[in-house]
């Protein structure tokens, strides 16, 4: 998985992108396929914003999270590109393999 990691009217320090990389440790856990992430940490005032892009072999997935702190908008954000991989590889998932199987093991 490679991650580009950037800031928008932020320096991304070491911490924060040691945070980011852990986070997505997770994702990349649950779904192997995950080829390229983009991800994006802005700060509006009073606002911190975290958006990513996942690419994926047969898919796109996007996300944001905005949080008064940038470290709880990375983890919304993580759990939001989560539980969108999970979905995804539930619907690429073959589920019509396990009926068969299953067939085969009753008679």
């Amino acid at each position: 998985m490679h991650l580009d990691l950037s800031g928008h009217h932020v320096e991304i320090t070491d911490s924060m992108r040691a945070y980011v990389l852990k986070k997505f440790e997770r994702i990349s856990r649950h779904f192997e396929q995950v080829i390229d992430v983009h991800c994006v940490l802005t700060v509006e005032k009073l606002r911190h914003k975290a958006e990513a892009t996942l690419m994926m072999r047969g898919n796109k997935v996007y996300a944001d999270a905005t949080e008064p702190n940038m470290y709880a908008a990375i983890d919304s954000l993580a759990d939001k590109l989560d539980r969108s991989v999970k979905k995804h590889k539930e619907k690429v998932s073959d589920h019509h393999a396990e009926e068969v199987i299953k067939a085969r093991t009753a008679s």
